[in-house]
């Protein structure tokens, strides 16, 4: 399992209501209701992981994110999940605030534009490709890049409550100048 998501399975609370948007195969809907008994619902756009989810035994929604989560009411998951989606979101600020009306809680991870080598590869004249990056600029689903500073800055915007922050590059935790030195980071929010 990716780092993120094996963190994101140790922050989600048992037995507690998850929505996973971009959920992908559904692997992380899965391993939280075998660890954890969290029952869980998917979203997801691509045709592909929708089936790949169907296979996974997951509750998977066909929903394009960019048309908000008018399907659901106010607080009806404990916790609602974005990872590794945030940056190839056009309506960034929509989403988050209708992630925290949905959900009592929000994680979101996202990998780090700051990270030196991607500050190096763009200092070079190149858009940055990486292992958390790993697709040439002309195509990439990714719409929005976001550093850490960006997304703490974006939260102090919109009165979102960060409550835990991990920053991972390879694997393992980054406290020392993480905005340099992490790839990909993780957050747990909650409105104000």
């Amino acid at each position: 399992m990716r780092a993120d998501l094996a963190a994101i399975a140790q922050w989600v609370a048992p037995q507690a209501r998850v929505l996973d948007l971009g959920c992908g195969d559904g692997s992380l809907l899965r391993t939280l209701w075998q660890e954890r008994q969290a029952p869980g619902y998917g979203v997801e756009i691509d045709d592909e992981s929708v089936l790949d989810c169907v296979a996974n035994d997951v509750n998977v929604l066909q929903v394009d994110l960019e048309s908000g989560l008018s399907l659901f009411a106010d607080h009806s998951f404990d916790c609602v999940v974005l990872s590794e989606t945030l940056q190839t979101i056009h309506r960034t600020e929509l989403l988050m605030r209708e992630m925290l009306r949905v959900g009592r809680e929000v994680i979101v991870s996202f990998p780090n534009f700051g990270h030196w080598s991607a500050r190096l590869q763009v200092a070079f004249g190149r858009m940055p490709v990486s292992e958390t990056l790993p697709y040439e600029w002309y195509e990439t689903p990714n719409v929005h890049h976001c550093t850490i500073v960006d997304f703490e800055d974006l939260c102090r915007r919109l009165g979102v409550r960060i409550r835990e922050r991990l920053v991972l590059h390879a694997g393992q935790p980054v406290t020392f100048l993480p905005n340099l030195l992490g790839s990909l980071a993780v957050y747990r929010c909650t409105a104000g």
